[in-house]
């Protein structure tokens, strides 16, 4: 169930979800979902055993996270907040993400609507980045970030920024899928930009996944 303006499950969320069943989540294990959308993939890492914890900065995706997982019969903590802000202090085994990624012409990012699960500021990385930041800090020893993001959003920065916060990163899942309606109405934005090249039809997506020394 997904309220108007909330991410829809998607092809990136698919990717995710195989990246998280290759983690072997085990019952005990404290799981964090920073951007959670319809949290969908909370409710999948509850039933896998984990205790896990959903944060989204929007109302409605909250509600759809909470609604989920009742409809799931799982039981997810949901927090809402600016990324990792709801849960400082607190750490936890592993923490993924499906963050709003997509370049944007936009000056400034949404404060409301739909658009705000996808845009991502010029580069795609307003909030890539952030998360980048963030992780090393709300993991345990030897804990593991999961985030998906377009191969728009250069993959070779999101791994240097993991490198040097200290965690081991590397690219763990990859799919092609054509170009969505948002990106579809940007292309000619976005090759002038030199970001996709003439004849590309189909956009990258990967999950990279860094472990914490």
């Amino acid at each position: 169930m997904v309220l108007p303006g909330v991410y829809a499950p998607q092809a990136d969320t698919l990717l995710l979800a195989a990246a998280l069943r290759a983690e072997r989540i085990c019952p005990g294990m404290d799981v964090l979902e920073v951007c959670s959308g319809s949290g969908a993939l909370s409710a999948y890492a509850a039933r896998l055993g984990a205790r896990v914890t959903a944060v989204d900065i929007g109302r409605r995706a909250a509600l759809t996270t909470r609604i989920n997982a009742m409809l799931a019969g799982r039981r997810v903590t949901v927090r809402r907040g600016d990324l990792t802000t709801a849960v400082a202090g607190r750490s936890y085994d592993l923490l993924f993400s499906n963050p709003p990624y997509v370049p944007s012409p936009l000056e400034a990012l949404p404060r409301a609507g739909a658009a705000r699960a996808w845009e991502a500021g010029r580069d795609g990385r307003a909030l890539v980045d952030r998360i980048c930041a963030a992780a090393p800090g709300m993991l345990r020893p030897h804990g593991v970030l999961l985030m998906v993001h377009s191969g728009l959003c250069a993959e070779e920065e999101t791994l240097l920024r993991l490198e040097r916060a200290g965690l081991r990163a590397a690219v763990v899942e990859r799919a092609r899928i054509p170009f969505g309606p948002v990106l579809r109405e940007r292309l000619p934005w976005l090759r002038r930009r030199g970001l996709v090249p003439p004849d590309e039809e189909s956009e990258e997506l990967v999950v990279i996944r860094g472990e914490k020394r």
